[in-house]
């Protein structure tokens, strides 16, 4: 995965001018989009479009401090008009291409990336890998910003508003692995984006046949493997580095790729003031 987002930097760099087709630079790498702009997103610290901005921008200045036509330059780097190519030079650089033709900055320079896999061995795993039959995820959804660290309040203020009687009713409907109550991320921006919308579920698992209350939202998913990671320790803490870990060390180490779904977190266990708790990540995966 390190050797495909290498190639995948040093393509975007051919083609800063071009319109880049993702999709197909990620089949040329024997990848999915997906895949890929997760784990660029996950890696870099930045969505995969942001990258593309950034870099076109810091190489856009160099034109824009010599004597070409703005209009030109805009044109050249995918851009209709001058204005909004202003608008984003402006945000990369904090300035308009103007203001830097006149004083000869402020400049803030995107170097091109490179990625390296350092291996030190010292955030052991737990992870198991389950085929699963259909199964439908079942319970209360609401629309979330993403949080990368944190507990996020979007979240809390949902799973609050539900009264006790409730939980017990999701959880008396659990027939299935993940067990227990969930927490769903469906719907993510593929970018991974932090404050990109999601849908949130709070819920459970149930068996592809199993009859679901009318007032349950579901999400149906289909047949397929899944990389799931037992973590423990501080919440959310401990799990958000077992997320983070999955796309430094599991990931570029094993012969798995993200596909698309929800991302599932079941809560094994917990202390009564939820300060600690041992977890199940279930994210989706193929063969690569």
């Amino acid at each position: 995965m390190i050797a495909a987002l290498n190639r995948l930097v040093e393509r975007i760099e051919d083609q800063l001018a071009d319109d880049l087709d993702i999709a197909r630079l990620a089949s040329d790498l024997s990848t999915t989009e997906y895949h890929l702009r997760r784990m660029f997103s996950s890696l870099a610290g930045m969505p995969l479009s942001e990258y593309v901005r950034r870099r076109r921008m810091a190489v856009a200045a160099a034109e824009v401090l010599g004597e070409g036509d703005l209009l030109g330059i805009a044109v050249r780097y995918g851009y209709g008009s001058t204005e909004a190519f202003g608008r984003a030079f402006s945000a990369v650089h904090g300035a308009s291409p103007g203001d830097v033709r006149r004083n000869g900055g402020p400049l803030r320079t995107q170097q091109q990336l490179r990625f390296r896999l350092t291996v030190e061995g010292n955030t052991p795993m737990d992870t198991r890998i389950a085929d699963q039959p259909a199964f439908r995820l079942v319970g209360h959804s609401t629309l979330v910003p993403l949080f990368h660290r944190g507990i996020n309040p979007h979240i809390q203020e949902h799973i609050a508003s539900l009264p006790a009687a409730e939980h017990a009713r999701l959880k008396d409907l659990s027939n299935t692995e993940p067990a227990g109550l969930l927490q769903v991320s469906a719907d993510v921006d593929p970018d991974y984006a932090e404050g990109s919308e999601l849908t949130y579920l709070h819920g459970v698992a149930v068996g592809e046949t199993t009859p679901v209350p009318e007032d349950l939202t579901v999400i149906d998913v289909p047949a397929g493997t899944w990389a799931v990671f037992r973590t423990a320790g501080p919440y959310p803490d401990a799990l958000q580095s077992t997320w983070a870990a999955t796309a430094t060390d599991w990931f570029p180490s094993n012969p798995w790729r993200l596909r698309p779904g929800p991302s599932i977190v079941a809560v094994l266990e917990r202390a009564a003031d939820f300060s600690t708790a041992t977890c199940e990540l279930w994210l989706p995966v193929e063969h690569g």
